[in-house]
């Protein structure tokens, strides 16, 4: 398959601007691969379609507010710093976005709060917004680790043209995040209250918990016609042994497994036996999953609708098959599901 198939035209105003005001009151597009049908139905309603000892996947990654604004020395000018990921915690070095870019070279300092209690150096270039910061900070490791959190503000995506509110701060985070280290929610868990995980559980399903720090890669737009030419950037990738037991244990006994959201169905694809089990693991992934892909460990997905052209929309296609898909698309699109970080969801049997 070709970039070009997985283009279509998404009217704006069904970019999902806010939340849902009760997190599992989206709207839930059923599709079911077998039958070729689609239904159109409540999130909490996915609890119907699972039954004892099924398995849901969760990614538990945690978003950390990795957004500052400081400000350069000498101009003042107000520059926006995205940290992506630290590089070496002893050295406080982070790699980030800065924007504008063209204003930001190595040597620069920039100061952040009102105080200028924090001050960073840049001390590398790594592409043409990116670069490496030093952070200067007298303190500790936890002190800094705070400062950065009381600085920061909720990463939510660009597309959502407004500031950001409290709100974002809770919303825009899973109710089951622990492991910090996301620079993007993995949104399609965004749909679980804690009432339903709770009903979930009562019915019997169980839980296995991946950890996959989602970074900016994921979104980044795929721009090769040869999608097998196209690179991931790589995230890091936690799966252990006991998320193996739940799922194998399921699989063995040719029960449901549901992977929750395109983050934790590239976890555990990165990491699969030759037996078709799923392996624990601890490292890095650049998995891209485009059609055709056979799928080892999960046989139903949840997920939100996404960006045309993207990398999670081919994933979905793989998933899916493509035909199906497209009629999915069409039908959200005609009936105006809401899309993107804070839009409706889609379960695919």
């Amino acid at each position: 398959m070709k970039l070009s198939h997985f283009q279509f035209n998404l009217p704006k105003e069904l970019l999902a601007e806010f939340p849902a005001e009760n997190r599992d009151e989206s709207r839930l597009m059923v599709i079911d691969r077998q039958k070729q049908t689609i239904e159109h139905k409540m999130f909490k309603d996915v609890i119907n379609y699972f039954d004892d000892g099924d398995v849901l996947i969760l990614n538990n990654t945690k978003v950390f507010p990795a957004r500052l604004y400081g400000n350069k020395e000498k101009t003042g000018a107000r520059i926006e710093v995205f940290l992506l990921r630290e590089l070496n915690s002893e050295q406080r070095l982070w790699d980030v976005l800065v924007d504008p870019a063209r204003k930001i070279r190595i040597g620069n300092k920039l100061y952040f709060g009102d105080d200028d209690s924090l001050v960073a150096e840049v001390i590398d270039n790594t592409t043409s917004r990116g670069r490496t910061l030093r952070f200067l900070y007298d303190g500790s490791y936890e002190e800094f680790r705070n400062k950065l959190t009381e600085l920061g503000e909720t990463p939510i995506p660009k597309y959502i043209n407004r500031e950001v509110t409290a709100e974002d701060a809770e919303r825009y985070q899973t109710i089951y995040a622990k492991e910090e280290g996301a620079v993007a929610a993995p949104t399609a868990g965004l749909h679980f209250s804690k009432h339903l995980l709770k009903k979930l559980e009562i019915k019997g399903i169980n839980f296995a918990e991946v950890t996959l720090h989602v970074g900016l890669g994921t979104f980044n737009p795929v721009e090769v016609e040869d999608l097998s030419k196209h690179k991931m950037d790589s995230e890091e990738l936690i799966i252990n042994q006991q998320a193996c037991d739940i799922v194998n244990t399921a699989k063995a006994a040719k029960k449901r497994i549901c992977a929750v959201g395109t983050t934790s169905m590239r976890a555990i694809e990165s990491s699969v036996s030759s037996q078709n089990t799923l392996n624990p693991y601890e490292g890095w992934t650049n998995k891209f999953i485009f059609p055709p892909h056979d799928f080892s460990i999960a046989n139903c997905m949840i997920t939100n609708f996404h960006t045309p052209k993207s990398t999670l929309l081919m994933m979905i296609s793989a998933f899916c098959g493509h035909d199906l898909m497209k009629r999915a698309y069409e039908e959200a699109i005609k009936e105006e599901y809401k899309f993107y970080s804070y839009g409706d969801a889609m379960l695919i049997i």
